[in-house]
């Protein structure tokens, strides 16, 4: 059952309105997706005029009822064991590819079921995706696959990019999890399954679990305040709560659709001038700190980890050397502290800041202040 305030934009989103289903984070977790290595691309929506393509997409108002029941059960059924953390009922429920690593699974579905229990699973939208004539590239390795999906006769899309995938059969499904009836902090979540079918039988290619709401508000609540301080001059908060929103909202990176590309739009547009060539290593966001230290961050983002009241800021510090662990977390709350005098509008709209000082090849320095203990 999908809570009223979010039911109306879904079913817009991912075409949902068919009867079958019964209308009903951290911001997110790890994603297991082992075919040829990971299925991590981001999708960009198509535009022009149609092409013949290998590969074809098929909502479930277009399904046969086999095939759309065949995948809802198939999800289910995997939403089940990994609610109950059934490692061994998953152990035969899942592709070759990521049955080789089979406890980088076994991991995140330990560390998922917790966030899960006493939930209800209801099956929220199911894509036919037929990549049975993908041809394999000459030197034998899989493809780069793409599938477009017409939502109800609209001018909506949803689009699936995945890099390397095998010839095959597949599906995308999502399941959400919703809170026990009378959860202190109600939590829903969804579980997304990329599937494949086998020999009649779908199973999984990948697993994509992700907290549907964040410091208690959900991807349009983040969105439509993202808005709001765009209007109220709040460039800063703005662009990292459009962040927080994608999130949210995006059930796998590999998935978009013509709702997502408008957040993304929107984001691009109300970035402030410093992030306009975005925050990378190669593009970095310097700010200089009361003494004139510099401070190199590479990446910007929020963590819901600590489960407050307001997202905190996530911040990545390229540094040349982590030193001993006074120096280091000495130069992360210098580094958060300089952050905030730049851009003291953050103050307001989060918790505190995550700063993590990064050295390649190295495991990342992390430190958390509140806001009120950054001076």
């Amino acid at each position: 059952m999908i809570r009223a305030k979010m039911a109306g934009m879904l079913a817009g989103w991912w075409g949902l309105g068919d009867s079958w289903i019964g209308r009903r984070t951290a911001l997110g977790a790890r994603a297991i997706g082992l075919i040829a290595g990971g299925l991590l691309a981001a999708g960009v929506l198509a535009g022009g005029n149609p092409v013949a393509r290998a590969e074809t997409c098929t909502p479930q108002s277009g399904l046969t009822p086999a095939d759309r029941d065949g995948l809802a059960d198939a999800a289910r059924n995997l939403a089940a064991m990994i609610q109950t953390n059934n490692a061994a009922g998953l152990r035969g429920a899942v592709v070759a590819e990521v049955a080789k690593d089979f406890n980088a699974l076994q991991y995140l579905v330990g560390t998922t079921s917790p966030k899960l229990a006493g939930g209800t699973a209801a099956v929220e939208q199911v894509y036919l995706l037929d990549a049975t004539n993908l041809k394999r590239n000459a030197d034998g390795s899989a493809p780069d696959a793409q599938f477009f999906c017409s939502l109800n006769r609209s001018t909506m899309e949803v689009a699936f990019t995945i890099p390397a995938l095998p010839p095959g059969k597949y599906g995308f499904a999502m399941v959400t999890m919703e809170a026990p009836a009378g959860a202190a902090k109600p939590a829903p979540w969804r579980l997304s399954f990329l599937l494949r079918q086998e020999q009649g039988k779908w199973l999984m290619a990948g697993f994509y679990p992700k907290a549907m709401t964040a410091a208690g508000h959900d991807g349009l609540w983040y969105w439509t305040t993202a808005r709001q301080m765009v209007k109220d001059k709040q460039a800063w908060n703005a662009w990292l709560y459009y962040q927080a929103a994608e999130k949210l909202l995006q059930p796998a990176e590999f998935v978009v659709s013509t709702h997502l590309d408008k957040l993304k739009t929107e984001a691009v547009g109300a970035a402030p001038p410093a992030l306009s060539d975005g925050v990378s290593v190669d593009a970095p966001l310097v700010v200089k700190g009361a003494d004139g230290a510099e401070y190199h961050f590479t990446g910007l983002g929020v963590d819901d980890s600590l489960g407050q009241s307001s997202l905190d800021i996530e911040a990545h510090l390229h540094v040349d050397s982590l030193a001993d662990q006074v120096a280091a977390r000495k130069r992360n709350n210098d580094a958060a502290s300089a952050l905030l005098a730049a851009y003291p509008e953050m103050r307001k709209a989060f918790h505190g800041v995550w700063v993590y000082s990064e050295v390649p090849g190295q495991n990342p320095f992390a430190t958390e202040q509140a806001m009120a203990d950054i001076k």
